[in-house]
């Protein structure tokens, strides 16, 4: 029996974000030590000082489902070999997942061709 090529060995985030230089071994070893809500609420906090005026009206409950699944699509298909696979962890259908996919755009997220190179 012959053994299907796995769909999902380029995606990966940790090589991803060290290619574009956002991340390195000592990132990711602080990164782990923290648990997932002090990071977002780290990453929220930074954002919000960094544009230096408080945003009220900011819908930040509402965008919380989209934030996570678009994280959850990621990382499924980072550690998974084929979309059935990835399907399967996340307790959905391929269909549903390809859905998912598209409108969140994650393939594109690791595509390694550069915005605005013309081949988008």
């Amino acid at each position: 029996m012959t053994q299907k090529k796995a769909v999902n060995k380029d995606f990966s985030i940790s090589k991803k974000l060290r290619a574009e230089n956002k991340s390195n071994d000592y990132f990711e070893l602080m990164l782990g030590n923290l648990p997932l809500e002090d990071i977002i609420a780290l990453k929220l906090e930074i954002a919000f000082r960094a544009i230096g005026i408080p945003l009220h009206g900011v819908p930040i409950w509402k965008s919380v489902p989209f934030i996570t699944k678009d994280a959850l699509l990621k990382f499924v298909l980072s550690i998974t070999a084929s979309k059935k696979e990835a399907a399967n962890y996340l307790g959905t259908s391929v269909i549903i997942l390809n859905k998912n996919l598209k409108k969140y755009k994650t393939v594109e997220y690791f595509s390694t061709k550069e915005k605005g190179d013309g081949t988008n």
